[in-house]
């Protein structure tokens, strides 16, 4: 049988000058058709790829941080794998930073304010090229550490002018939460609804700015009931919705239009309806938030606010690599909008 001939490596894994004399080039054409593919012709680039299928190298990143300064990762921060906003969001982040050599290094904070600076304090040990934060709700000790980087902070979700906080400088993407909630509430009050009611899970900051622009609809109208608010701290299901609503007609029979904090939550809502015979909208009519697949093929199609969720994560990803390359003097805050999707629960 034959023998592999031994690779110069201390690991047994091949190395770049493996790859060079496998693709008849010198080490510092192979570090330039790896890192700067452009200063290489074609055909060199397909030898030196081909090089290193056949022989199984992968680059360090260390070496190559080493080299250029850079780690060529960003940290992105989401409070959930589990809710699809988060993963639309890292879905547009992920597409636009790919292409430029980054590679998002996500963690999970579980909504916690506390558990968002010690991941964070984690990450940063590793030296990323930019930070990607979800939100503007940071523990002091938090902030602190944003301002002291070297390397540019983008927030998600929130726009700066939107949180009572020393925010101004920060690049932020999103959309008006209150914007959004209060334009749910202004539609079910010109919808001739006067019983209007409110239920709402996780309670993040970014819940409660939609629930204070509710709020804020049907106090302007006249109809504000604070009897018909009822607001949970646990995460939001399709579950949850249905026994919620359940116990909210149980106290307020009279309950005629219902806006639900999220889509999971309008969905049960909806489910529970279908099963105790409730009309919609005949009888109640029920509003979302966040137009999640699936909300325009409920029976009936659901009522609820689309938010730019890729897109959110798209243009958060093309301001830190504009203030990564010193190309940072555009907008500091980008509002990318939302829209109301009148449909038949309405």
């Amino acid at each position: 049988m034959p023998t592999r001939k031994p690779r110069s490596s201390r690991t047994g894994r091949a190395t770049m000058a493996d790859v060079a004399t496998a693709a008849g080039v010198s080490a510092m054409t192979v570090s330039r058709a790896l890192n700067r593919p452009d200063k290489v012709s074609e055909e060199v680039r397909a030898r030196v790829a081909e090089a290193s299928r056949r022989l199984g190298f992968v680059p360090s990143r260390l070496a190559a941080a080493l080299a250029t300064a850079r780690s060529m990762t960003v940290t992105v921060l989401i409070p959930s794998l589990t809710n699809s906003v988060f993963i639309d969001v890292l879905a547009g982040i992920q597409e636009t930073l790919s292409p430029h050599g980054y590679q998002p290094v996500i963690g999970v904070t579980g909504y916690a304010p506390e558990e968002e600076e010690r991941v964070l304090r984690t990450q940063l040990a590793s030296g990323p090229d930019g930070v990607i934060l979800t939100g503007l709700d940071h523990t002091p000790a938090t902030w602190d550490l944003l301002r002291g980087l070297p390397t540019p902070v983008v927030h998600t979700m929130d726009l700066a002018r939107n949180f009572a906080g020393d925010t101004d400088d920060a690049l932020t993407v999103g959309f008006s939460q209150f914007d959004a909630g209060h334009a749910v509430g202004r539609h079910l009050v010109e919808r001739g609804r006067r019983r209007i009611g409110l239920i709402a899970g996780q309670l993040d900051p970014r819940t409660r700015q939609r629930c204070d622009g509710w709020r804020q609809a049907l106090v302007e109208a006249g109809l504000h009931d604070p009897a018909l608010e009822l607001m949970v701290p646990d995460s939001t299901s399709v579950a949850l919705g249905a026994e919620l609503l359940e116990r909210m007609l149980a106290a307020h029979p009279d309950l005629d239009a219902l806006f639900l904090c999220n889509d999971d939550l309008a969905q049960g809502a909806l489910f529970h309806c279908a099963r105790r015979g409730i009309a919609v909208p005949g009888r109640l009519a029920v509003a979302g938030f966040n137009d999640l697949g699936g909300a325009a093929w409920t029976i009936p199609p659901l009522t609820t606010v689309a938010t730019p969720r890729h897109a959110i994560g798209v243009e958060a990803a093309r301001l830190l690599l504009a203030a990564i390359n010193g190309n940072d003097n555009g907008p500091r805050s980008v509002d990318l909008g939302f829209r109301l999707m009148v449909r038949e629960t309405t």
